[in-house]
């Protein structure tokens, strides 16, 4: 254990200079893109206190405070970032220019590649959990250095959050199985609730993820299983309450946890999104100016979406399959470059991304086949890989969607390289194939509950 906690620590440390050196020696101050202008301004602006406004004014097309109340995504992004923009308002000589709406961005693309090394972290302990310490080693070390993690850590976008909250949820849910206490439940809970506030599809991990752990635990009745649902369920509630109750109380059509989902849908339902070179994504040209506050202007985009998805209900399966081939790669992948430089992705780190991913995911192949004797080690990991495949064919295909199930990746590729270095070395004589890893999730699970001790 303690070799273990040495080794990680230094892993940690290597992620964190990767991905300090990425925002110090390549992305600088670029300018923000995309949805980074959103995150940016807002945290801004509320760090001014004015609030969840539009940072910007639109009649105007300026960058400035503006007094439209907005929910156009979650809110945890920007609570991590405006400290950071409280604090450097009130250090003297700071350089603050409160009509632009890029203030503070190399400071926020800092703070998240600080940030990013919990990710890193989080991977390792979940690594030990699934398959052992080599195997918790070997994925930290993974994610230390996989660029598609650390490029969105130079990025002020929610990607960061949603990466260390996938691997907390899948951590917490391996460890509940082998000690399911109260606590933990509640932890759970907790965890589940600040992804949702990331972003609005991490919801989903509560009754996908979450929900069936704690259902088949290994309790001693039937009403403490109920219960500790009951507390997780509760948790979550605790948390995301205060920003649903706020949005219910200032926008004219209800909203939860954003106002995004509209536009969403209408961005992939349109004639350019079903055919061209574009099919399966999502088009900023396919929007509409509409009357109404962000959440009327939601509610009549999804109407149209809606209608054009039935009107082109013939097409829609072979969109569905290109979103979510798009989703992993093996559609129109070169496409994929310069759709992420929209984001502030650079086209380099793109393709850098895209080619490491390809050897990745056929390690991951190979790791599913190593623990498929050891099912209750499997199905968390793979649950994540389903479920941003879902969201991919509701919504649209691109690799920011799948950040979540680049945890699992990541976990099952280093199961593959621990289980090809057993089969290689001669100087282990324990099984190397599956049956090793069903061994040590049952020896696992025996030594949290004294059995087989």
């Amino acid at each position: 254990m303690a070799r273990f906690g040495r080794v990680l620590a230094l892993i940690v440390l290597l992620g964190c200079a990767v991905r300090v050196g990425y925002v110090l020696v390549v992305v600088g101050d670029e300018p923000l893109q995309g949805d980074q202008i959103f995150y940016t301004g807002t945290a801004n602006r509320l760090a001014q206190g004015h609030g969840f406004v539009y940072p910007y004014d639109e009649a105007r097309n300026e960058l400035r405070v503006g007094t439209i109340p907005a929910a156009d995504h979650p809110p945890l992004t920007v609570l991590v970032l405006a400290p950071v923009a409280w604090l450097l308002d009130h250090v003297p000589g700071a350089d603050v220019d409160t009509r632009r709406g890029n203030n503070h961005a190399f400071a926020f693309r800092l703070t998240f590649a600080v940030l990013g090394s919990v990710t890193v972290l989080l991977v390792g302990l979940l690594g030990r959990e699934v398959a052992g310490d080599r195997v918790g080693l070997i994925a930290a070390g993974i994610a230390a250095l996989y660029p598609n993690l650390w490029v969105n850590d130079g990025l002020v976008m929610a990607e960061t959050l949603t990466l260390i909250f996938t691997a907390l949820i899948l951590l917490l849910v391996y460890r509940y199985r082998r000690a399911p206490t109260a606590p933990m439940a509640i932890a759970i809970g907790v965890a589940c609730g600040l992804a949702a506030l990331t972003r609005s599809e991490m919801i989903l991990f509560a009754p996908c993820v979450a929900l069936p752990v704690l259902l088949a635990s290994p309790v001693r009745t039937g009403r403490e299983r109920v219960g500790r649902v009951g507390v997780a369920s509760l948790a979550l509630v605790v948390v995301v309450a205060p920003w649903v109750t706020f949005n219910l109380t200032r926008f004219e059509e209800p909203t939860f946890l954003s106002t995004n989902d509209g536009q969403t849908l209408l961005g992939a339902n349109c004639p350019d999104a079903y055919s061209g070179a574009a099919v399966g994504m999502w088009l900023l040209d396919c929007l509409q100016a509409l009357p109404g506050d962000q959440s009327q202007v939601s509610s009549e985009s999804r109407r149209l979406a809606v209608e054009f998805m039935r009107e082109n209900r013939d097409r829609l399966p072979a969109v569905v399959a290109i979103r979510v081939a798009r989703l992993w790669n093996v559609y129109a992948a070169d496409r994929m470059v310069s759709y992420n430089a929209g984001e502030g992705r650079l086209p380099w780190i793109s393709r850098v991304g895209l080619w490491s991913f390809y050897p990745l995911a056929l390690l991951a192949v190979a790791g599913v086949y190593a623990l498929r004797r050891a099912w209750s080690k499997l199905w968390p990991l793979l649950t994540v890989v389903v479920l941003v495949s879902v969201v991919a064919a509701v919504t649209y295909g691109q690799m920011r969607l799948r950040v979540p199930a680049e945890v699992s990746v990541v976990v099952l590729a280093a199961v593959a390289i621990d289980a090809i270095a057993r089969k290689l070395s001669s100087s282990i004589g324990r099984p190397t194939g599956p049956g090793h890893y069903a061994e040590a999730a049952r020896s696992r699970e025996g030594a949290a509950t004294g059995v087989g001790s």
